[in-house]
């Protein structure tokens, strides 16, 4: 992490500062794997002479390059090294720097794992690489990976969550006694936090997931994942409490409107999510049960504004017709959100909601008028 800080701090022209990052890398690793700080150090070694390159100060560059040649002479050939402490490196690196580069750091783990398939270092990595990149419901090679993950090291609680993650995905109770251990013995990192709100949002329990989400935002302040996620529980708390149906329900109560600015509050703290999309669509909600139409309405038009995937824009035209009709009261302008979401010719559950609500109008409008020009036309639009 400190090296990976270091690089940040490079690529703003704060050089200085990378250099005592790399110093603080340095340090760790004496701490954490004295044994192998030779060859450990490589990576940092390699950034100190890139860096002190990039300062013009090249006498200290070429020490740090005479550095890593000697180390290498040692264990193979100048400036080549093949070893499975190195492939880690580069593995959790990869595995920190987004989902892009996750087939590189699973490979840089797998190398590893081939000379020492028992290391608990390498095969944690491993696991929490295969787990980011498996799709629900998890395969059966990942809940084997963070099992046997597990047991070569009883004491990384972080891959425990995910074994809990998994084992929930596959309706496996056993998740349950791996989140208890977490909450009774921590560490209570912010990740770690995360991952088991994660736990409890899925199983239904909102207040616990806020309350452990709560407690990593203490930790990460500014940290907009966090701020996104608590926003998104108090959303889901307000829509279960006012909404089994798509019309409004006059719930006016202090806890309520609580859970109500709670929820705007994260979200828009929380608006540089990597899903804007749905920060937008919460925010509207949240706006339109306040009876904050104008807000609602400015968020609703963030969206159209925007190029979205066919399915979105059929969710985005449900919502905005929703909208229209129930707050506005405006039954023209609710018809033509719902034309232009059929329009999208995608089978959804959205496209049938869109179907019925526009059959239910016009039948109720012909019930008053069998010559209603607009509920004749609606009828010819859905045949």
């Amino acid at each position: 992490m400190y090296n990976l800080l270091a690089y940040m701090k490079h690529l703003d022209g704060r050089d200085e500062e990378a250099l005592e990052c790399l110093q603080q890398a340095e340090e760790s690793l004496q701490q954490e794997h004295s044994d192998q700080a030779e060859v450990r150090n490589l990576v940092t070694w390699g950034n100190y002479a890139w860096v002190y390159y990039h300062l013009g100060r090249l006498p200290e560059a070429q020490a740090y390059v005479d550095k890593v040649k000697r180390v290498c002479e040692k264990f193979s050939n100048p400036f080549s090294l093949e070893c499975p402490e190195l492939d880690t490196e580069e593995g959790w690196a990869r595995l920190k720097c987004g989902n892009s580069q996750l087939k590189r750091a699973i490979v840089c783990f797998e190398k590893a794992l081939e000379k020492h398939p028992h290391d608990p270092e390498f095969a944690s990595g491993l696991a929490i690489a295969r787990h980011r990149e498996s799709e629900c419901p998890a395969p059966v090679n990942v809940m084997n990976l963070l099992r046997e993950s597990v047991e070569l090291n009883p004491d990384n609680m972080y891959v425990k969550l995910l074994l809990a993650l998994t084992l929930q995905k596959m309706n496996n109770a056993e998740g349950e006694k791996l989140v208890e251990e977490f909450l009774e013995k921590g560490p209570y990192e912010a990740g770690m936090l995360q991952k088991a709100a994660k736990f409890f949002r899925t199983r239904g329990d909102l207040d616990k997931a806020i309350e452990l989400l709560e407690m990593a935002s203490e930790m990460l302040p500014n940290n907009t994942r966090i701020h996104y996620n608590i926003g998104s529980c108090y959303k889901e708390k307000v829509f279960k409490k006012v909404c089994g149906n798509n019309e409004m329900c006059q719930e006016s109560d202090k806890l309520l409107q609580y859970q109500i600015e709670q929820g705007i509050y994260h979200l828009k703290k929380g608006d540089n999510h990597r899903n804007p999309s749905q920060v937008n669509l919460h925010l509207a909600f949240l706006c339109r049960i306040a009876g904050e139409y104008n807000e609602a309405e400015h968020y609703f038009q963030q969206e159209f504004k925007k190029e979205l995937p066919p399915l979105a824009k059929q969710n985005l035209h449900l919502l905005y017709g929703n909208f229209q009709l129930y707050e506005m009261k405006c039954e023209y302008a609710a018809i033509h959100q719902y034309m232009e979401g059929i329009k999208i010719n995608i089978e959804s559950k959205e496209r049938t909601q869109m179907k019925k609500k526009l059959h239910k109008i016009a039948e109720r409008r012909i019930s008053k008028n069998r010559t209603d020009s607009q509920a004749l036309q609606i009828m010819e639009f859905l045949q």
